[in-house]
């Protein structure tokens, strides 16, 4: 049997988690304001706290950073939050809660997150201080971006190199930017180089620097992208089209801390939190002898995997209408974003989406320039994204979506819909109805239904 702490400004459903916990066997206890959490872990021991994230006064990440400061040894803790977003998920982490769930929460989710925490013997205790808003181009509430979030918070808390993995177009830069903006060395540059976008005989100057006539054109010195981030963040893009040559010299600089640049025998210290990222596979590169073994060792330290969209489809809809409203306020100031119809919005959850979000992105932009009425129809969608040709197939559904019957598939598309409307609604059930066409009593049935109540 554990012992709880329940930290949240709602009554009803403070009482029902003290319910479903001490149902699972434990004691709780319960609050309902960090004031009154911090005053109670200072005289009471606690084996995990659930603590919520928006209430009046200090909310649970000031709570949480309080907690972190006043305490040497701070239990789990597992927030929660009823307006789940990249900025606030991200910051959890980093400020060393355990976990990030968002409400509704089951039972079953409850239980095993609980179980998690209790086998954990020591609590994560980073310092840090609050650095910035929500990560809009980190978007999205799917379980696969959620971890994305959870593993940038974590990996935010020290200085260590991360390896940034996923297909071209899914947004590992913005993983890397997110990385910078939520860590200690926020204040400092963030610098970004394509390793495959510079020619191979550059690509050393540009990362170490040169001195004065290094070599044929060099009239003056150059810093270097190393001595350029010096305290902050450097971003080696596609470091897997890198030259076998230059990794040795990366692999030296990451060891020592040191670079040096062309034509100059004086080595020079530098300070700087290396994120590599890659669409390749890097494992079958070095047994093929086209990256070091010893570099990719030293690279993966943290690894954070950005998943394609087709895998998450419940971001598709939300990164959409991101993308109409920023592409309508680059237009103009006043400027009125598109809407989607129903139609369209199916035809974005059937679109496999080979260049992932930067094809959304584009395909959104050129909606809301040359769409003319304020709704997005799927004939506009389809010659947004090129009508497929006579004879080629159209675009299909995800596979795990083929897998069963129509009306499986059918269900998977609904509650994705109605989840998104009550996200978009805040869970205004009314308005939700409205913005889905349908009776408020058939969209009762459907949220029982589809367990969304």
């Amino acid at each position: 049997m554990a012992h709880l702490l329940i930290v949240d400004d709602d009554d009803a459903f403070r009482d029902t988690l003290a319910e479903t916990l001490q149902g699972l066997g434990h004691e709780t206890v319960a609050v309902a304001s960090g004031n009154e959490a911090i005053e109670t872990l200072s005289r009471e021991r606690f084996d995990a706290v659930f603590l919520d994230h928006r209430m009046p006064g200090m909310d649970g990440l000031q709570t949480l950073a309080a907690l972190q400061a006043r305490m040497a040894r701070l239990p789990p803790v597992i927030v929660l939050t009823a307006f789940s977003s990249a900025g606030n998920t991200i910051e959890a982490m980093r400020l060393g809660a355990f976990d990030h769930l968002a409400k509704p929460i089951s039972r079953e989710a409850v239980r095993e997150v609980l179980e998690r925490a209790l086998q954990r013997h020591t609590a994560a205790s980073p310092s840090a201080s609050n650095t910035g808003d929500d990560d809009t181009d980190l978007i999205g509430p799917s379980q696969a971006m959620r971890e994305v979030h959870k593993r940038i918070g974590l990996a935010a808390a020290n200085a260590m190199p991360v390896l940034v993995l996923g297909e071209t177009g899914t947004g590992k830069e913005m993983v890397a930017r997110a990385l910078h903006r939520y860590s200690a060395r926020a204040e400092r540059p963030f610098v970004a180089v394509n390793c495959s976008a510079i020619p191979k005989e550059l690509l050393e100057s540009e990362l170490f620097g040169h001195v004065r006539g290094a070599f044929t054109g060099a009239t003056g010195e150059r810093p270097g992208c190393f001595r350029a981030a010096d305290g902050g963040v450097l971003l080696l893009d596609e470091i897997g089209d890198m030259a076998l040559d230059v990794q040795a010299k990366i692999l030296r600089a990451l060891q020592e801390g040191e670079v040096t640049p062309l034509g100059s025998h004086k080595t020079v210290k530098v300070d700087v939190r290396v994120v590599a990222a890659t669409h390749r596979d890097l494992a079958a590169a070095v047994r093929e002898g086209r990256f070091r073994e010893d570099l990719l060792y030293r690279l993966d330290v943290l690894s954070i995997r950005m998943p394609p969209l087709r895998e998450r489809l419940a971001d598709i809809i939300p990164l959409a209408e991101h993308f109409l409203r920023r592409a309508a306020l680059q237009g103009a100031p006043d400027a009125v974003p598109k809407a989607l119809s129903a139609e369209a919005a199916q035809r974005l959850l059937s679109h496999p989406w080979p260049g992932n979000v930067r094809e959304l992105r584009n395909v959104m932009e050129r909606c809301q320039a040359l769409v003319r009425h304020r709704v997005i129809g799927g004939a506009d969608l389809d010659l947004a994204l090129g009508a497929a040709a006579p004879g080629e197939a159209p675009a299909t559904l995800p596979a795990d979506w083929l897998e069963g019957e129509l009306p499986a598939a059918v269900e998977k598309l609904e509650r994705l819909l109605i989840a998104h409307a009550l996200a978009q609604t805040q869970g205004n059930r009314a308005e939700t109805a409205r913005r889905l066409g349908i009776h408020r009593q058939l969209l009762y049935r459907k949220l029982a239904q589809y367990g969304l109540e």
